[in-house]
């Protein structure tokens, strides 16, 4: 709280308006959902500049919600070490991705971003006090440690094969002579998929994938939080239905003949922990809600563990929001956040295929 005269001081002489009041620095400070920065003269000079984040309760998200910087210090990097600070101590909080917004006409600001690998994620109108838009940003976080597992990346090319990708991706590591291509991606959805979705061509079913991987040479076991049917509720006419309970019906008769073992419980994280530990990948049921707010069924491949984070392949890239393959690879999802990700509709199902190299 000593530092607040000091922070409205540099409010005042950097900004004309849209200032942070002596009041707000105060509830800031005092706020666990927030976090104010500093940069400080290493001579006892004061402060060179600050950063503000927000962190909003429930989400993987943060938010910097100020940056200011001396004026007699613009230029000598303090704002880029701020920004720094501020995506290491995002990243600390278990948060994924780091947003903003700038004025429109801040050159210098969003050349920062962009040089930072901040990608536009949208524009505000009429935003400032003088009418002035804001241009949104946003980041994916990773922290300072490389993580690699050794699978390959794959970009899904279709709308609807999330699943085969992440079957590809594994076999990519783990069946020797296994090759990355379109006509596969194609070859593997066709064998695995449901045949219908609620709408458009189909996607992948859990027994599907699990019978095909074990076809490929991968050994595979399968969690379903449920017995029975997938993915019903959501269709509406019966004659899809019907098509669909018999393909799943073929899925299932096929892995009791190749003895996949099936668990028909929820997986829990200290089971995917354990079997990621042992060298496992694991294809895993997510909501598209929470990686690109469409709520369909959206597969992801898990293929480590940091500590804290399952680390995984998202084979959707979002090109519509700026996201490049660096966006979707190696994405580092907390625990707490990937637990709540990987469950989908209304009765919250949990499904995944554990896969590992396959046992001479």
């Amino acid at each position: 709280m000593e530092d607040v005269d000091v922070l409205v001081a540099l409010e005042d002489a950097t900004f004309v308006s849209d200032r942070i009041t002596r009041r707000s620095f105060k509830n800031l400070i005092g706020s666990s959902s927030a976090l104010i920065l500093v940069a400080e003269d290493r001579d006892g000079g004061g402060l060179l500049g600050y950063a503000a984040l927000l962190f909003r309760r429930g989400t993987a998200l943060a938010r910097l919600y100020s940056i200011a910087v001396s004026a007699a210090c613009v230029g000598q990097g303090i704002g880029r070490a701020l920004l720094k600070g501020a995506e290491t101590a995002a990243f600390d909080r278990d948060r994924i991705c780091l947003r903003l917004e700038v004025r429109e006409d801040n050159e210098r600001a969003i050349r920062l971003y962009r040089l930072e690998g901040y990608r536009p994620i949208g524009r505000y109108l009429d935003y400032y006090a003088d009418h002035m838009p804001a241009l949104r940003f946003e980041k994916t976080l990773r922290g300072d440690k490389p993580f690699d597992t050794g699978v390959p990346y794959y970009e899904q090319t279709t709308d609807f094969t999330c699943g085969s990708c992440c079957l590809m991706m594994a076999m990519a590591r783990d069946v020797k002579g296994f090759q990355l291509d379109p006509v596969m991606e194609i070859r593997l959805w066709r064998e695995a998929t449901t045949i219908f979705m609620m709408s458009g061509p189909g996607g992948c079913d859990p027994f599907g994938l699990a019978v095909t991987a074990h076809e490929f040479g991968l050994d595979a076991a399968i969690h379903v939080s449920q017995a029975g049917d997938l993915f019903l509720e959501g269709v509406r006419s019966l004659e899809k239905q019907k098509v669909m309970a018999l393909a799943q019906e073929d899925f299932r008769r096929r892995a009791i003949t190749y003895e996949i073992p099936t668990v028909i419980e929820p997986f829990t994280m200290d089971t995917l922990r354990a079997h990621l530990g042992q060298g496992g990948t694991a294809i895993i049921l997510v909501s598209g809600y929470h990686m690109f707010a469409k709520k369909v069924p959206h597969w992801v491949l898990a293929h480590g563990d940091d500590g804290r984070h399952i680390i995984v392949h998202d084979p959707w890239v979002a090109d519509e929001r700026g996201e490049s393959i660096a966006d979707a690879a190696y994405l580092p999802l907390p625990y707490d956040t990937f637990d709540k990700m990987a469950r989908f509709g209304k009765a919250s199902l949990r499904a995944a295929v554990f896969l590992s190299r396959r046992r001479s």
